[in-house]
């Protein structure tokens, strides 16, 4: 019976000091996984690139559409088939970035 109660005991320990290590573990880790997460999100904002001002930017385009339609029609429907559809858009644009926006007044 008093072999019993100390091999009750040891597992406790051992359950305990597991308990310990994967808490260590998980504090030593949380330092790297912030350090992945901030690297991942300062790599999409490079992503999407430079912010510019809205305000700022003009642009001027010209939209070009071509379709060739086939358009058949009873009592009751009309169907309109697309043979060759097609836009093209000529034109610039020129884009300000954000320090114009926020530059102070002459």
């Amino acid at each position: 019976m008093h072999c019993l109660i100390n091999k009750k005991g040891q597992s406790t320990l051992e359950y305990a000091i597991l308990v310990v290590v994967v808490i260590v573990a998980l504090i030593v880790a949380q330092v790297y996984i912030k350090r992945a997460i901030s690297g991942r999100l300062k790599s999409s904002a490079d992503d999407i690139g430079e912010q510019y001002s809205f305000y700022g930017t003009e642009s001027n385009w010209t939209t070009i559409v071509k379709a060739k339609i086939n358009e058949t029609s009873d009592a009751y429907t009309t169907n309109r088939r697309y043979l060759d559809y097609s836009t093209s858009r000529i034109g610039n644009e020129v884009v300000a970035n954000m320090d114009s926006e926020w530059a102070p007044a002459p």
